[in-house]
């Protein structure tokens, strides 16, 4: 399980203010690592719901609408449709890998199965439908530093240093942050991520 620090504790807070000082720099890459780690958190959640009520991990009808919905929203936010979807697919995938994890743990371990099972369509889901729009604008926001494949990637490690740093990611998650970061700086990558 994600451990969050106290200002991170809850995945929608804040996440349609997300402040991004420079525009484009690498405050823009904290802030959408910091997101995309508030996105992944809610995994757990996710999964224990899906746990509770037995259902499969894979949604494709709901990926499939979350996307189409993103490439609409995308081209009215000025980010190339392709690019955002591209991005969210990486996030369905990491979130699936977190998933799968925690199952696969539950499974080995029952005795650390959640004891509570929240509400996915009342209560999660409109939790990450809400991290979509600020994730949306973020990457339009960075595109100029992601247009450079050394200052991505460096901008990059630095932004998830940070945020490593305050949040304390397990190796799952960690696992899960490589996968939904992957086309940030080399969109090739979103194709082998999986």
């Amino acid at each position: 399980m994600v451990l969050l620090g106290p200002t991170a504790a809850r995945a929608d807070v804040a996440a349609t203010g997300a402040a991004v000082p420079d525009s484009g720099g690498r405050a823009g890459l904290v802030a959408l690592v910091d997101l995309t780690v508030r996105r992944l958190a809610l995994a757990d959640e996710v999964a224990a719901a899906k746990l509770a009520d037995g259902r499969p991990i894979a949604d494709p009808v709901r990926e499939r609408r979350l996307l189409d919905a993103v490439a609409a929203l995308a081209a009215r936010s000025g980010t190339a449709p392709e690019a955002g979807v591209r991005f969210f697919r990486a996030q369905i995938e990491a979130g699936k890998m977190v998933q799968r994890g925690l199952h696969a743990h539950w499974r080995a371990h029952p005795e650390l199965r959640p004891r509570r099972h929240p509400d996915l369509a009342g209560e999660v889901r409109p939790r990450l439908d809400r991290l979509t729009p600020p994730l949306l604008r973020l990457l339009g926001e960075t595109e100029p530093v992601r247009a450079s494949a050394g200052r991505c990637w460096s901008g990059l490690a630095a932004a998830r240093l940070a945020v490593e740093a305050r949040t304390g990611l397990d190796r799952l998650h960690r696992d899960a942050l490589d996968a939904a970061l992957a086309p940030l700086c080399d969109p090739a990558q979103a194709d082998r991520v999986t």
